[in-house]
C-alpha cells in the first residue's frame, strides 16, 4: 500500500502537470511596459504526444506580468492557435496546468513542443473545438529565478497576463475583444480562480466569459495540514520553497534541517515526479528544526493565497472530487460557501467516483462543455 501510494502521488502529479530564458535586456523592456506586453515571441509547435501532428501553429512567448507584490517581471508562456480556416473571431482559453515541478526544464513551454507535457492532450480537447490557447510557464518556471510555486496572486497575474500576451502577439490573429475562458485543476486551479478573483480589478478590458477550476487549494494552510506526513506531503515543502522564493523575508533556510535544507535543493532543480517521490511520508518536524507554519509571518504570507474572499465577475464552474485525496473535499466546499456567500454565479458539481488525479481527466469534457455555454451566450445554472 505505501508503494501504491507513492506511485500515485508520483502519477498524480506527473498529470497535473528548455524554455529560453529572459535575458537581462528582455526584462528590462518588460519593466518598461505594460502587463501583457511582449517582451519577445518565437515559433513553436503544439504535439500532444511525441511527433503527434495537430492542425495548429504555436509559438513561444515572453510577456510582462506582476509578482504577488506588485513589482513588475517577466513571464514565459505558449500561444496555441488552430489552423482550421476559421476567418472569424474564436475564443481563447487562458489555461493553468497543474504541478509539473519547479526546476525550468519542467516549464510546460519547454514539453509542450516535444509531447512530453503531460496534460497537453486536455488542451488539444480545446483546440479541436476551435479555440486558441495560451498556457502560462508561471512566475519563476523557465525564466531567471525560483518558480513561486503555489503562490497565488502572482499565478492569477501570469494567467490573466498571458491572455492579454495572446492578443497582441500579431501572427495569432486575436483580437482586443477576443471572448476569454480562464481554465485550470489543482495548481492550476489556484491559479485560475486567483485569475477570476483577480479579474475584475486587474484585467477588467479582457471580455471573460467565464471560468472552470477544480481541485482547488484555496486554503494552503489546510492542505498542509492534511498532507502532513502522507504520500503527498513533498508538496508542502515545494509549497513552501515556492513561498520563499516570493518572499524572500521568510527565511526558510533557517528551519530546515540538512536534511530539509537537501531535499528542498533538490526540489528547486528537479521535477514533480522525483520530487513527489522524495518527499512522501515526511512530516514538517522531520525536516525542520521548527515549524514555520506556526509562525506569525509565515501564516500571514499564507493567508495572502487564500481564496475565497472576492467574487469573480464572471461566472465560474468548479469542481471537486470527495475523495480527493490530496486536496481536501472540505477545502473546495469552503471555497464554494465563500463564493456563495459573496454573490458569485457559481455552478459547484461533486465528482462521486474518482479522486485527485482522475479528476482533471473525467471531469475534462464537461468543463469545456460548460466554457462552450458561455462563449455561445446561453444562460448559467448557479447552485449557490
Amino acid at each position: 500500500m505505501r508503494l501504491r501510494s507513492t506511485a500515485l502521488a508520483a502519477v498524480t502529479a506527473l498529470a497535473l502537470s528548455a524554455a529560453i530564458p529572459a535575458t537581462a535586456a528582455a526584462a528590462a523592456t518588460a519593466e518598461a511596459g505594460r502587463p501583457g506586453d511582449l517582451v519577445s515571441s518565437a515559433p513553436s509547435a503544439f504535439h500532444p504526444l511525441p511527433g503527434q501532428p495537430t492542425r495548429t501553429k504555436a509559438w513561444k512567448i515572453h510577456y510582462r506580468s506582476t509578482t504577488a507584490d506588485g513589482a513588475p517581471n517577466t513571464v514565459s508562456g505558449t500561444v496555441i492557435v488552430p489552423q482550421d480556416g476559421r476567418t472569424g473571431p474564436r475564443p481563447l482559453i487562458t489555461y493553468a496546468v497543474g504541478t509539473v515541478g519547479m526546476g525550468d526544464s519542467c516549464a510546460p513551454s519547454n514539453n509542450i513542443p516535444h509531447g512530453t507535457a503531460m496534460e497537453a492532450n486536455l488542451i488539444q480537447q480545446l483546440t479541436l473545438r476551435g479555440w486558441a490557447v495560451v498556457v502560462t510557464d508561471y512566475e519563476g518556471l523557465g525564466t531567471p529565478g525560483v518558480h513561486t510555486y503555489t503562490v497565488g496572486p502572482s499565478a492569477g497575474h501570469a494567467m490573466l497576463d498571458a491572455a492579454r500576451a495572446a492578443t497582441r502577439l500579431p501572427e495569432a490573429g486575436l483580437p482586443a475583444d477576443t471572448p476569454i475562458g480562464i481554465m485550470g485543476y489543482s495548481q492550476g486551479g489556484q491559479a485560475s480562480s486567483w485569475a477570476a478573483e483577480l479579474q475584475g480589478s486587474y484585467a477588467p478590458e479582457l471580455k471573460v466569459k467565464g471560468t472552470a477550476t477544480g481541485g482547488v487549494p484555496a486554503d494552503l494552510l489546510k492542505v498542509a495540514d492534511f498532507n502532513n506526513g502522507s504520500f503527498g506531503s513533498g508538496l508542502i515543502f515545494m509549497a513552501a520553497a515556492g513561498q520563499d522564493a516570493a518572499f524572500p523575508e521568510l527565511k526558510l533556510d533557517s528551519y530546515l534541517n540538512p536534511l530539509g535544507k537537501a531535499l528542498v535543493a533538490g526540489m528547486k532543480e528537479n521535477c514533480v515526479a522525483i520530487d513527489a517521490i522524495a518527499g512522501s511520508f515526511k512530516r514538517i518536524s522531520d525536516l525542520t528544526t521548527r515549524n514555520p507554519l506556526d509562525q506569525p509571518d509565515w501564516q500571514a504570507r499564507l493567508g495572502q493565497s487564500r481564496l475565497g474572499r472576492t467574487a469573480p465577475a464572471a461566472p465560474v464552474y468548479q469542481y471537486h472530487a470527495l475523495a480527493d485525496e490530496l486536496i481536501p473535499y472540505g477545502v473546495g466546499r469552503g471555497l464554494r460557501s465563500d463564493w456563495c456567500a459573496r454573490g458569485a454565479n457559481l455552478e459547484f458539481d461533486t465528482i462521486w467516483i474518482g479522486e485527485h488525479v482522475s479528476g482533471v481527466i473525467t471531469q475534462s469534457l464537461a468543463a469545456g462543455d460548460w466554457l462552450a455555454d458561455r462563449f455561445a451566450g446561453r444562460a448559467t445554472h448557479a447552485n449557490c
